[in-house]
């Protein structure tokens, strides 16, 4: 290794004293650095935990799922039994009043009303040669060529013909209307929800055979739980289909089920909706709100953020330029961790929600809104 001069050895020896007195600013600088920032911060005061302030209903609107029902269906059947021979009408078929739905095979029903007719023929026959018996008696026993018993066989035996004659009648009718009965018809204008039967299908008097709603106002039925049954009676109910939420409808509670459903603990209600349009078609989904009457604004905050020292409970508020002001609150009341706070602060205000105690007015402090680690 080569030997180095003494000017060599001399500039090494400068160059090593400078790089330790750069090395000792350093340290120097880094020490100075936390106390200016540290007076920084004095300045700008202790953070403070705060929340801003929000005002909202007291008790929020509630929303439900709701379906889009007729205020009439009924289900309709035929008033005679025998086997359906033709449907005339599938599910959505829009129906007027005497519109026939069904029919059954009228041959039975024909051979009835031809065998009442005969049977009518037949009375009338027997009616008339009564009749003329009791005429013919009644003469001969005016002048004494009789016995009154005789005369008075005569006139109930034309009295029992015509008894038979008008039972006749009757049945005649009866086998008429039996006849008509065989086509069902609807008994108002409305829509076929549903149909129970098919051709070839036995059915029994009375059988439930097509669901027709009837053509009207339309509801919506919600079910509801226990706790909002009360507000349902008094608050102000609107609805929005699914697929059209923008557009708002108004609706009336018009039947509250007095028995909840045993499986879901709910009860059935029927709202009227007096402004449904077309649009509104029945079987839809729709969401309908209930809002309470007259419900007042309140702000929830929490209620470790209430200051209390005798007078009432207040709130420590933070002012644009970092002063803290005590403000007087009313208090409605408390639910769980939180104070429903009815009047004192303003919608928008920053206030404080920990170590209260130690804050003093006109303290200066820097809020934040959630404590770093």
């Amino acid at each position: 290794m080569p030997r180095l001069g003494r000017k060599s050895r001399n500039a090494l020896i400068v160059i090593g004293l400078l790089a330790g007195a750069g090395g000792a600013a350093a340290v120097v600088a880094q020490g100075r650095a936390p106390a200016e920032d540290s007076g920084k911060t004095m300045t700008a005061g202790r953070p403070v935990m705060t929340v801003v302030v929000h005002f909202a209903p007291e008790q929020p609107d509630r929303t439900f799922m709701a379906t889009i029902k007729p205020r009439v269906e009924a289900d309709q059947g035929f008033r005679v039994s025998g086997k359906i021979a033709v449907r005339l009408v599938e599910a959505g078929r829009v129906v007027k009043a005497g519109e026939a739905l069904a029919r059954l095979d009228e041959a039975d029903l024909k051979l009835q009303k031809e065998q009442a007719e005969a049977e009518l023929s037949a009375s009338r026959v027997v009616m008339e040669q009564t009749a003329a018996d009791e005429k013919r008696g009644g003469d001969l026993h005016a002048k004494g060529w009789t016995a009154r018993a005789v005369y008075d066989r005569q006139r109930s035996a034309a009295e029992e013909a015509r008894g038979r004659n008008r039972r006749a009648q009757r049945a005649v009718e009866l086998a008429a209307n039996a006849l008509d009965y065989a086509t069902l018809r609807a008994d108002a204008d409305g829509v076929v929800t549903a149909t129970l039967i098919e051709p070839g299908q036995v059915v029994a008097a009375g059988q439930p055979a097509i669901r027709v709603a009837r053509k009207g106002e339309k509801e919506a039925l919600v079910a509801l739980p226990e706790a909002f049954v009360s507000r349902a009676r008094e608050g102000v109910a609107t609805l929005a289909l699914w697929s059209d939420p923008q557009k708002s409808y108004r609706a009336t509670l018009r039947e509250l089920s007095p028995v909840a459903d045993a499986a879901t603990r709910t009860f059935a209600a029927r709202f009227t909706l007096p402004d449904a349009d077309e649009r509104v078609a029945l079987g839809m989904s729709a969401t309908l709100t209930i809002a309470a009457p007259a419900a007042g604004k309140v702000a929830r905050v929490p209620s470790a953020a209430l200051f209390d020292q005798g007078a009432g409970p207040s709130l420590w508020t933070v002012s644009a330029d970092g002063v803290t002001v005590l403000k007087p609150v009313t208090v409605l009341r408390y639910e769980g961790a939180d104070a429903l706070v009815a009047s004192g602060v303003a919608e928008g205000e920053r206030i404080v929600t920990l170590g209260v105690q130690k804050l003093s007015p006109g303290e200066k402090v820097r809020p934040i809104s959630q404590l770093a680690f």
